[in-house]
Parts: structure tokens; C-alpha cells; sequence
């Protein structure tokens, strides 16, 4: 069984959805992919523990705090993509990488030479969890803010509110 319920950020309506292990998705209304993973006829829209867990998170984050509360994550998805997505959870908060620095680290991992770009940015676009896991701090190798499936404008914004921050 899935649950969701609604949180409404300073950025636009966010679905959240968990299932009995822990936290499956954080998406923008909107969003590219947004709920691809939720089961139309296995969801209740309640609010369970650790969804009460995710909005306290986004409370905090929104409020411009790095948020301290660990959230059980289970984000559905290839091998692959879990493990981009977890190294997306060690960019530190306010901290950018490239998805070239993200493929360096996975061909390391797996003992091989190189690893596409292109596909870590397959990966980091179909994360189901964004803002929690940080996808908003992946960039170009240029620095340059290529894709985010909440929009451009949220990833800047996104962005912006952790160096202001990092700053004070």
C-alpha cells in the first residue's frame, strides 16, 4: 500500500508518497515523471508517520535550515539509478557536482575506466524524491544549471536558498 498527501512549499504544491518501508516520492505539481511511481488503485491519501516526518523536512529546508531529520528513503528504481541517487545524498548542502564528477565516482565504484554523462543525467532525471534527494545540486561541467524536472526556475530557486544559507 502507498500513501500520499499534499505540502504546499513556498515553490508550488509537492505530492508526497511513502509505503510501508519508507518515503517513494517528492514531486512538484507538475513536475516531468511527476508520481510515475505511485499504483493508481494502491494509494490512500493519508497522512502517515513518515510522511508527517517529510513535511517537518520540508518545513525546515523552506525555512532556509538544513534540515537534521533522517528520513527512511525508498526510492523506486534500477540499480543504476539508486546508485546515482546515492550519491546525490553525499552532495552537501549548499555544494554542487557535475554529473561528470557523479559518473567519475560510479566507474570508480564498479572498477571501470569511464562512465556516461548523459546516463547519470538519465538517472538524476528520473529521481523520485527530489529536494530530499538533491538533484537541484547537480550542474553542467560549465557550472551551468542544465535540467531539473520541477522546472529551471525552481532549481535556481532551490539553489539560491541553500547559499544564502551557507552564507550566514
Amino acid at each position: 500500500m502507498q500513501y500520499v498527501t499534499y505540502y504546499p512549499s513556498p515553490l508550488g504544491r509537492i505530492l508526497l508518497s511513502a509505503d510501508d518501508v519508507g518515503l517513494t516520492g517528492v514531486w512538484f505539481d507538475g513536475q516531468k515523471y511527476y508520481a510515475r511511481t505511485i499504483v493508481k488503485e494502491d494509494f490512500e491519501e493519508v497522512e502517515v508517520p513518515v510522511l508527517s516526518l517529510a513535511k517537518k523536512w520540508l518545513d525546515l529546508y523552506f525555512s532556509g535550515y538544513e534540515p537534521d531529520v533522517v528520513l527512511p528513503l525508498h526510492p523506486k528504481g534500477t540499480n543504476f539509478q539508486k546508485e546515482v541517487w546515492n550519491i546525490l545524498c553525499t552532495i552537501p548542502y549548499g555544494q554542487m557536482m557535475t554529473y561528470g564528477e557523479i559518473a567519475e565516482q560510479i566507474a570508480k565504484q564498479r572498477g571501470l575506466s569511464r562512465m556516461s554523462a548523459q546516463a547519470v543525467g538519465g538517472a538524476v532525471g528520473h529521481n523520485p524524491i527530489s529536494i530530499i534527494i538533491p538533484c537541484h545540486r547537480v550542474v553542467g561541467s560549465d557550472g551551468s544549471l542544465t535540467g531539473y524536472a520541477g522546472g529551471i526556475e525552481r532549481k535556481l530557486k532551490l539553489l539560491d536558498l541553500e547559499r544564502k544559507k551557507a552564507e550566514r
